[in-house]
């Protein structure tokens, strides 16, 4: 009977202790625990170093001086953009389709055409004159005259030629030669700024596909118009004759409109033509050619053979980067698969059991949701250590500004961010055991731990725990007393203990406050012999409460 009941006594003082521990966790420990320790220290997030007058000394400009690389300048650049590709279309096209015809047919454009001039001549140029501009040194000009001088010097003449306005002609009736159609040409070298800036977007993958397309596009279409100028030309020199060899004529003759008075009346639409001369040059650049439309004389037959090497050239140059670019889009997802392979194999080369294969493959799909397969260490290690230290202390600012470290310097804090590393644990994973030797402070950022010894929990840990031991400075190692346990996916930042003490090293004087202020900010004291100390606690806890 007495070995029966110590038998109950011992399970029933299993039994209470365990439930001390909980009544610890829901008595308001939490709540005294925030107000004493999670002072939020704001000093070194909030209020900005002293920099130097230089530094942060405006620049000396007009108020009439234009950044290049203000945002309304980008948006600028894109409007040209736009306005450039719709010159680069309308002016072939206007000067090998329309070309002296009747002034009606060129009324449908003329009022968009004026509206491009305008913007280039009122708008652009002027607004370059006022637009600084990076010296070959690598200084920001602020200065108008050297603005202006820079301007004249450079791209003035191409932008003032491509500029002039022949669209007014159309808009006061004046009759229009051939000679200024062909000068109208000479607004497509604004397509040689457009090269210019291609470098400034080259890391957006959707960007430039997109201008690669539109590029090769506008290849075809100015093809296409030349294309209708050779057969054009064929049939007006080959007028006095019976001659129905052309391209133009076998359009002609499938769509029922031939040519018919010397050659000179008839045939098929503007439309058709243009139609038609499109799907050639795009089927001969892209290498399909189906035939239906082919080269018959011998200027056309010339004008396709440059158009097939042409097109060789186009694949190599767009399609190749199309390929690159699409490839590059799709590298993360790649670069998951072949890690995900390199793990399966790993296991299935060492026999791995099932359920060290299940917990490896869970936490690897895990921590790649997390950080996308980007190691932050690989990645920021070529940095300079000043930027290194500023970008860590961004990224570790959340255990930083614990008020554990609100009387540590900038400096302080600085060596000691690049000491912190991310970790990650999955539910069911054990951070640390009993009796391991600790490594690292930890600082929960978000999920939910238990503290566990001999099955019994000791506590509860959440957002905003810091978990390790009071440190001492001729600490050699420091064994833990309990198990700490994942109850949920949970994010982590560690300190490591052996950056913490040569940070501690290089400022003594934070050192020992540091050491004094340590066991009161931690949620639990992973030390060995500390237990006995939390266990009375709670039984106290559990005392006062009943």
């Amino acid at each position: 009977k007495v070995k029966g009941r110590s038998r109950a006594g011992t399970h029933f003082d299993s039994a209470r202790r365990r439930s001390r521990a909980v009544l610890y966790h829901i008595s308001g420990h939490l709540q005294r625990r925030e107000k004493n320790k999670l002072k939020i220290n704001n000093n070194v997030f909030v209020d900005k170093p002293a920099f130097p007058e230089y530094k942060v000394s405006d620049a000396k400009k007009s108020k009439f001086i234009l950044l290049h690389f203000s945002t309304f300048k980008a948006g600028w650049d894109w409007l040209i953009l736009l306005a450039t590709f719709y010159v680069a279309v309308t002016v072939p096209y206007n000067v090998c389709f329309i070309g002296n015809d009747d002034l009606s047919t060129t009324r449908s454009t003329t009022v968009s055409d004026i509206a491009v001039e305008i913007l280039f001549i009122i708008a652009d140029i002027i607004l370059n004159f006022r637009t600084t501009y990076v010296s070959k040194s690598g200084q920001v000009i602020f200065e108008a005259r050297s603005i202006c001088i820079h301007y004249v010097t450079t791209w003035f003449i191409i932008d003032l030629i491509a500029a002039l306005p022949f669209d007014l002609l159309y808009a006061f009736n004046v009759t229009v030669v051939s000679l200024v159609h062909l000068l109208k040409t000479v607004r497509l070298l604004r397509l040689l700024r457009l090269l210019q800036k291609l470098d400034r977007y080259s890391q957006h993958s959707t960007i430039v596909l997109t201008l690669l397309m539109s590029m090769f596009a506008l290849l075809a279409h100015w093809m296409a118009c030349i294309w209708y100028v050779i057969g054009k030309m064929e049939r007006e020199d080959n007028s006095l004759l019976k001659w129905e060899v052309g391209w133009l004529h076998e359009l002609g003759k499938r769509l029922e409109s031939p040519y018919y008075g010397n050659n000179t009346l008839g045939g098929p639409s503007i439309r058709s033509a243009y139609i038609a001369a499109l799907y050639f040059t795009l089927s001969s650049l892209t290498s399909v050619g189906f035939g239906n439309v082919s080269a018959n004389t011998d200027a056309e037959k010339i004008f396709s053979i440059c158009t097939m090497l042409i097109g060789a050239l186009m694949h190599a140059l767009v399609f190749g980067n199309v390929t690159a670019i699409i490839q590059r889009m799709y590298s993360r997802w790649s670069l998951y698969h072949t890690r995900t392979k390199d793990l399966k194999d790993f296991i299935r080369v060492h026999h791995l059991p099932q359920q060290l294969k299940q917990r490896m493959l869970e936490y690897f799909q895990t921590t790649w949701s997390v950080n996308n397969g980007i190691d932050s260490n690989e990645l920021l290690k070529d940095f300079p250590d000043e930027l290194r230290s500023d970008i860590t202390m961004h990224l570790n600012k959340e255990i930083l500004q614990l008020s554990l470290f609100e009387c540590a310097s900038r400096g302080c804090l600085r060596s000691l961010s690049l000491h912190i590393k991310t970790s990650f644990c999955a539910p069911g994973e054990y951070l640390l055991r009993q009796g391991d030797a600790l490594q690292a402070i930890y600082f929960v950022c978000s999920g939910s731990m238990e503290v566990l010894k001999d099955s019994m929990v000791l506590a509860i840990l959440g957002k905003g725990d810091l978990i390790g031991a009071n440190l001492s400075i001729k600490d050699q190692v420091i064994k833990t007393n309990a198990d700490v346990k994942a109850l949920t996916y949970c994010d982590l930042q560690c300190i490591i203990l052996k950056g913490l003490f040569e940070v501690l090293d290089l400022y003594p004087e934070y050192a020992h406050k540091f050491v004094e202020d340590i066991q009161h900010d931690l949620t639990y004291n992973l030390r060995e012999g500390h237990e006995s100390d939390v266990i009375s606690r709670l039984s106290n806890k559990s005392t006062v409460s009943q």
